[in-house]
C-alpha cells in the first residue's frame, strides 16, 4: 500500500474515491453522500481547493483503499480532518491508522498544531444518542460508551480526545462528538 495525493490520481481512481464515500458512509451516515453525484461533487471541491490536504491509500494494483482529507482553519493552526473513509471490506487492516498518521505529518509540515474532527451519532451508536445533553453535556461525555461500533474509539486509540459535543446537531438526540489532538508543540 502507498499513500498519494488525490490530485495525482487518474480519472478512474477519482471515481473510485467518490464511490468509496457513498459505500463507506452508507451504513451509518447515508445522508452524508447519498449518491455518486453528491460524492463526486465533494471530491471535486476537495481537489479544487489547493489549501486542503487530500491523501489516498492505494494498493499495488491502483485500487483505492481509503481517503483522508483536511481543511485548514484558524489561520492554519488547526485543521479539520474531513473526511476519513476506508473501504468497508478492508477496515481493521491498519489503512485508516496509516492515513491518519500520514495526515498528521502533512499538518505538521504545514505548521499546524491541532487536528480536530466531528464524528456524528445519528444512529444511537453511543450512550450520548437519544438523550437530552443539556444543561451539562460534560456529565454525559465523562461516561460515554460505545454501544455499536462508533468511530470515536478508533480516534481515541490514535490519541484524539473528546473536547465537546454539539447536542442535537443532527436532530433531537443526535449529537456531533467533537475530538481533537495536538500534533506539534
Amino acid at each position: 500500500m502507498r499513500i498519494v495525493d488525490l490530485n495525482t490520481l487518474e480519472d478512474a481512481a477519482i471515481r473510485q474515491v467518490a464511490h468509496l464515500l457513498v459505500e463507506g458512509f452508507a451504513a451509518h451516515w447515508p445522508n452524508a453522500w447519498p449518491d455518486e453525484s453528491a460524492a463526486s461533487q465533494e471530491v471535486r471541491e476537495a481537489q479544487m481547493d489547493a489549501a486542503r490536504i487530500n491523501r489516498v491509500a492505494v494498493d499495488e494494483n491502483g485500487t483505492v483503499l481509503g481517503w483522508i482529507g483536511g481543511i485548514p482553519e484558524y489561520d492554519g493552526h488547526a485543521w479539520e480532518l474531513h473526511p476519513l473513509v476506508v473501504r468497508p471490506d478492508r477496515q481493521g487492516q491498519g489503512i485508516g491508522r496509516t492515513l491518519v498518521a500520514d495526515f498528521e505529518q502533512q499538518v505538521r509540515e504545514r505548521g499546524g498544531i491541532t487536528i480536530y474532527l466531528g464524528t456524528d451519532d445519528e444512529d444511537g451508536l453511543t450512550s450520548l444518542a437519544g438523550k437530552d445533553l443539556y444543561p451539562n453535556p460534560w456529565t454525559h461525555i465523562a461516561t460515554i460508551e460505545n454501544l455499536r461500533g462508533h468511530p470515536f474509539t478508533f480516534y481515541q486509540k490514535l490519541g484524539y480526545v473528546i473536547v465537546g459535543v454539539i447536542p442535537d446537531a443532527n436532530g433531537l438526540g443526535k449529537p456531533d462528538i467533537l475530538m481533537a489532538k495536538r500534533v506539534r508543540t
